[in-house]
């Protein structure tokens, strides 16, 4: 696997040739707004229908990630982007796939220990998870949904799309980051870690250091995105699935 240079995800296509528009940054900023209303509209109705609940947060989640990619497959649709954005085929190996998509797993895995080590020692909160992982614990049932819903769909597959796929297409197009390849990557980790805030800079932090982890796997994998899915699906399931563990008794060492 060859390391995709920013200039091949701009403007080559199969043939070779230029064949995609470079929008510019008001349209950029129209795309990227329009994503992220759709993307907290559609999250409304699954906590009117089921409240502020576990089932409720899981369906609310799924439906916002399946909303904004919607809205993020039309703009990318428009530009006939889609098939470069969202490189989904099979590599021509699965093996170096795999390979890196274990790595990352363990790096991202071990960063989130060393990560909170680190803003806890300059002062900063590490991110606050409870409220997740006690609502993805409360059932057999619960645990299943998100881990269809949340850890496998939204997270894994749908974040690597919207971040990693649609994300760093647009901005690997716009004027002053073409050509750019770790801008590009530093750009996207900021607007991914930003949703963060919530858990606080700390979360902030953390969060985009795991953007530019997948954004370099991105080009690594000459912008086929798989890695980059199977290790952020990996990641999410193997966390909640330590989590409901402990609460069963499985693992008491592990905390909660």
């Amino acid at each position: 696997m060859r390391v995709m240079t920013e200039q091949a995800i701009v403007s080559t296509g199969e043939t070779g040739q230029s064949v995609y528009r470079q929008p510019g940054w008001g349209g950029f900023a129209l795309q990227f707004i329009s994503v992220i209303v759709v993307y907290f509209a559609c999250g409304i109705p699954g906590v009117a229908i089921w409240g502020e609940t576990s089932t409720g947060a899981a369906v609310s989640v799924a439906s916002s990630m399946a909303g904004a990619l919607l809205v993020a497959w039309l703009w990318l649709r428009r530009e006939g982007a889609v098939a470069i954005a969202w490189n989904l085929r099979a590599p021509a190996s699965w093996a170096p796939t795999l390979g890196w998509a274990v790595l990352a797993t363990i790096a991202i895995i071990g960063w989130f220990t060393l990560g909170s080590m680190l803003v806890e020692a300059i002062g900063l909160s590490t991110p606050d998870v409870e409220q997740v992982l006690d609502w993805v614990t409360q059932s057999q049932f619960h645990f299943i949904l998100w881990i269809v819903l949340v850890a496998l769909f939204a997270a894994g597959l749908g974040e690597e799309l919207l971040w990693r796929g649609f994300l760093m297409d647009r901005l690997a197009r716009l004027g002053g980051l073409r050509g750019r390849m770790w801008l590009v990557i530093l750009v996207q980790a900021v607007l991914f870690g930003l949703p963060h805030f919530y858990q606080g800079l700390g979360g902030v932090i953390i969060t985009g250091v795991v953007g530019i982890g997948f954004g370099w796997l991105r080009y690594r994998c000459g912008g086929n995105l798989w890695a980059c899915v199977l290790a952020h699906m990996a990641v999410d399931t193997i966390m909640m699935s330590l989590s409901y563990a402990d609460k069963l008794g499985f693992i008491p060492g592990v905390s909660s």
